[in-house]
């Protein structure tokens, strides 16, 4: 992304002289500006800005108003903000950093001292940006499944706790699959083991094509996997089941292992229901109905209604 500013600044003037300095260091490719609190605000929400310049001494909104405007949006909070102005009261500026401001500026500066004080935000940010980037990582390393990039177990009963407290609010269903490989073994011992881990990631992919943007899909363990699906009745939660089903038993693998015949049970169960309280009841009676379907024959899909 190409690195941006924003100046905020009731006078013409004021702006472009901060602006010049900006432009003179080649530090920013995207420069923009405003004469007002508010047209900065719309700007800063509807543009990528990597950090703000904004005079503390304007009519009607002041910077202290900018700076607490800020801290409403969250995918605003950590644009640095630099306070302009020209007051050297030592208690205006430890106000202004109280209430958010990254640094103060006074009038008149030094283009170098602004060139300086830009650049040790920009790198302040820089360094904010790839931690988060980081963070966000690890945490989706430590949600995920490594072999089928689906979510992992821990994940799935965190987002039940949270889907079944939904749903006790707002009144609104909640079914949860749960899906077997029938026969699993047998690709393993006449196929190897990386072929069965082929055969589990290409049914995750079957899985996640079958769904909703917002359900979710997860490996529960070994050829087992669970699909939460929020807001859904148990006629619905079948219907998933049995195209799922079916488009699982019509994959076909290449070369040498296009003999594999891929089929799966399924249980499903749902929220409300008379035998479900908790997170585990919900996962127990799901599990019923699987053992169900394959005591009946497998490649099918049981439900327990009672």
């Amino acid at each position: 992304m190409e690195p941006s500013v924003l100046v905020i600044d009731d006078s013409p003037g004021a702006r472009r002289h901060i602006l010049d300095g900006l432009k003179a260091s080649g530090l920013f490719q995207m420069y923009h500006e405003a004469d007002s609190v508010v047209e900065g605000f719309k700007i800063a929400l509807n543009e990528p800005v990597d950090i703000i310049l904004c005079d503390l001494d304007m009519p009607g909104m002041d910077g202290f108003k900018f700076l607490s405007m800020i801290k409403t949006r969250k995918e605003l909070q950590d644009i640095p903000v630099i306070l302009v102005t020209g007051v050297k009261d030592q208690d205006t500026k430890i106000r202004g950093l109280e209430r958010g401001a990254s640094d103060y500026l006074t009038k008149p500066f030094d283009p170098g001292e602004l060139i300086a004080r830009v650049k040790v935000q920009l790198k302040i940010k820089s360094l904010q940006d790839s931690l988060k980037k980081s963070n966000m990582a690890l945490m989706e390393l430590s949600n995920t499944d490594p072999l089928t990039r689906l979510s992992n177990r821990r994940f799935l009963m965190k987002t039940l706790e949270k889907e079944l407290q939904r749903c006790e609010r707002s009144q609104k269903g909640l079914a949860l699959i749960m899906v077997d490989v029938d026969h699993f073994k047998r690709i393993n011992d006449n196929y190897g083991h990386q072929q069965g881990d082929v055969v589990l990631k290409t049914l995750a992919d079957q899985m996640k094509g079958c769904l909703r943007d917002y359900d979710m899909a997860a490996r529960f363990g070994g050829e087992e996997f669970a699909l939460v699906l929020p807001e859904t009745a148990i006629d619905e939660a079948v219907h998933v089941a049995n195209r799922l089903r079916v488009a699982v038993s019509e994959l076909r693998f290449p070369g040498e292992y296009h003999d594999i015949r891929l089929t799966i049970s399924l249980g499903v169960a749902t929220y409300p229901h008379n035998k479900v309280r908790t997170v585990d009841d919900l996962i127990r009676e799901a599990d019923r109905a699987l053992y169900n379907a394959k005591e009946k024959g497998r490649n099918r899909v049981e439900t327990i209604l009672g």
